[in-house]
This record gives structure tokens, sequence and C-alpha cells, in this order.
């Protein structure tokens, strides 16, 4: 039987949240309407392990302002699987994580979206930064197994080699990093995304500090809008491994998105409105990955209609049935639908090489709900046409901060050798 296809389950167990981040995709805050009761959470952790999940990542909002947290996440580590957390990191003193650990959670990944000032610029509190390694120093004094996650957008592009250097250096193993996209706040904050031609200056820098990272111990992980066949895809997600690369959207197959009042999508990422299957206050778990459309649209990948959702540039790619357009949730939240992602590398290449340059523009904002996205235009122009003066965000290779580590060329051939030899 086909559900016991799903392994990974990320769980928002509140919206509530102690910060008010200008990319935040859920726009948290305020807690949902009627969420999960205590009761009603731990009879999903049951439902959870009856699929298949293998591990749970507990995020929110802020995860441990839901009063019964560790409770949960106790009840995850009971029924075998995998307890594992994001957080902002505003909050979590030497107590609560030696509580954490206590409960059973195995690893953290903390936001840091930038180094201090665009950190706080974008959490939407002062003193967020400091306070997000204060709980990564928190968390190695108790010996628990934490990295970091970072956007990257206009405003953490230009900072992203010394980003690294600042969580490597308080302990960080693991990276996720991912672009981030006009959902719920961030679609009301266009100036701060990047451009697709961008990504021509973007990913050369992601290379770079990749192999840095893979030197130093430091394992990155790529989110699903990140990459796709171009020259680095194989470093950047499979850390050079033949097999390392995109194969497509996994939503629904191997992962599920919990909301806290029991909606379930096949993604935590995607859209409410358009990707619920169902919730579990009105159908056994089970019944809404196995049955519903919803969770099942990744179903057909590999046959004649895994790809008849393609349109524009990613219906001509040479790629098209191994990628099938790339992540679903950025694709959807640009232009609202799937099936055409701007944000890809090899795309962005191939028009370059044709003379073309991409852009994006707002076009209908977003209505102000939760995972709820606007539209965007996507223009096509000559490469070299003159860009809008007024537009002081553009990210381009000069503006990245190289610190003097950075310098030597000989480090940088002893980095390229050793993460190919790796």
């Amino acid at each position: 039987m086909d559900y016991r296809r799903t392994s990974y389950a990320v769980w928002e167990i509140t919206l509530k949240c102690n910060l008010a981040c200008s990319h935040c995709g859920s726009r948290a805050g305020q807690s949902r309407t009627k969420e999960l009761s205590t009761e009603e959470a731990l009879d999903l952790v049951e439902q959870m392990a009856d699929v298949g999940i293998k591990e749970v990542t507990l995020i929110g909002g802020e995860a441990f302002l839901r009063p019964d947290w560790l409770q949960i996440a106790a009840a995850v580590n009971r029924a075998g699987m995998l307890c594992s957390m994001t957080t902002g990191g505003f909050g979590i003193s030497l107590e609560t994580a030696q509580r954490m650990k206590a409960a059973g959670i195995k690893t953290v990944s903390v936001s840091v979206d930038g180094l201090e000032a665009t950190h706080d610029r974008l959490r939407g509190k002062k003193g967020s930064w400091q306070q997000a390694f204060r709980t990564m120093n928190h968390l190695r004094q108790v010996g628990i197994y934490f990295g970091c996650n970072t956007q990257i957008n206009r405003l953490s592009a230009p900072e992203f080699p010394c980003i690294y250097e600042h969580i490597r250096d308080a302990g960080a193993k693991a990276w996720q990093i991912q672009l981030t996209v006009p959902m719920g706040h961030a679609a009301d904050h266009a100036e701060i995304l990047l451009q697709p031609y961008e990504l021509l200056d973007v990913y050369p820098m992601l290379a770079r500090v990749a192999r840095r990272a893979a030197v130093e111990g430091v394992r990155l992980q790529p989110g699903n809008n990140i990459g796709y066949y171009g020259p680095y895809e194989r470093l950047l997600r499979g850390g050079g491994e033949e097999w390392g690369f995109w194969q497509g959207c996994a939503a629904g197959l191997s992962t599920l998105g919990i909301e806290a009042d029991g909606a379930i999508k096949g993604c935590p990422s995607l859209p409410t409105a358009a990707y619920t299957g169902g919730n579990i206050r009105d159908r056994s778990l089970r019944e809404i990955v196995e049955q519903t459309d919803e969770l099942r649209f990744n179903m057909v990948a590999g046959t004649a209609q895994g790809t008849e959702h393609l349109w524009g540039f990613c219906k001509t790619c040479e790629f098209a049935e191994l990628c099938r357009g790339g992540c679903t949730w950025t694709a959807h939240v640009f232009f609202d639908r799937r099936g055409n992602n701007p944000y890809c590398h090899h795309r962005a290449l191939t028009q370059a090489s044709r003379g073309i340059r991409e852009r994006v523009f707002l076009k209908k904002q977003a209505s102000g709900l939760p995972f709820d996205n606007g539209e965007f235009a996507l223009v096509e122009e000559p490469i070299h046409s003159p860009l809008a003066e007024n537009d002081p965000l553009r990210f381009t290779a000069d503006r990245i901060q190289w610190s003097d580590s950075w310098g030597d060329r000989w480090w940088d051939e002893v980095i390229s050798r050793e993460a190919i030899a790796s």
C-alpha cells in the first residue's frame, strides 16, 4: 500500500512566534484558531508512526512557545521516530536546552539569516542574532547536535561567506540553505527577492563556500529550490556524488507537512489553500496520505502525465521528465501555479547563452493569510539592456563580502582538490 511512501514529516505545532520575520511564509505571530489539543497531538504522533514516518521536525511559529512541546517531543521519541527541531533561537536558555535533551530531541537547526544587522532586520527584533548564537552555545553545552539554516536573498546573499564563518566557528555541523521566495510576508517584500538573472552570480559564490565547508567539516544541505543541473549541481546537492542531483519534487512521496490545526500537506512549504489534502480531525492520516489528490500529485512521476503540468521554459527543457519543474512551492508562489520555475541555475545559464535575461515583478498582491502567495509576471529581455537605476539591493558578484581568509588563491585550490577527493 503506497501510504508508506512517506518517511519525513515537518510539523508546525503552533503558529505563535516571538519574532516578526519579513520573509516568513506562514506569517507567524499569533496562534492559529483551534490548534490541536495535547490529546489530538499525541494521537497524531501514533498515526505518523503507523504510516511509516521515521523523522519528525517540530517547527512553528516558534515550537517552544507551545506549553506541551516537550511532551510532544518525548512522544515522538517513544514512538520510535527521530525528533528534531527548527528554531529562531530567541529565548532558549541552558535549562531549556537540558530539558530538550531529556525529551529526546536529537538535532536542532537554528535560523541565521545574515550578519547581525541583516539578521535582526529580517527577523524583526533587535538582539535576535545574538540570541541565536547564545542558543547554539547552550545546545553545544548539553550535547545536542545542531546546524543552521539560512534564507538567501538580496539582503543576505552578499554576506553569505561571512555567515558561513560565523556558524562554523559556533560549532554548527550542518547548514541548510534555500532561496527566499514570495510566500506570506516575503510576498509583501518583493524587493528583497533575488532576480532570476542574479543566480548567475549567486551560484559560483555558493560553490566556493561549499567546497570550503566540505573541507572544514560543515555539511551543506541545499533546500529544494537550490540548483538544477548547472555545473555545481553535484557539488551542492550531493557532495560530488555521481547521483547527487535533483530528481524531482518529493512532496507527498517522502515528505509531509502538518499545520498546527491539523491540516495535512505533501510538503510543509506548500500553499495551504491549493495543497491541503485534509485535516486529521476529519479523516485519518493514512486516508489523507493514501487517497487525496493533493498528496498524490507527484505519484505520476515517470509516467506520461508527469510533465503535463509544465509550461514556459520548463516545458521545453531537456531535463523536463526528470526535474518536473523543480520545486513545486517555488514555482507556485511566483506564478500561482506549478510547472515553471524561475529559480533554476540551468535555466539562467541557458537563457544567458541565448542573450536573454529574465526578471520577475509583482502583478497581484498576496491576500494576507498564512502560506499565501500573490502572482508575479515574467519578463524576457536582451541580456545587456539597461536595468532600472533605482534598485539599491541589486545583487552582483562585486557586492559579496569575502573576508581576508578567502583571499589566498592557493587556499582555494586546496579546498577544490580536497572537496573533490572527499
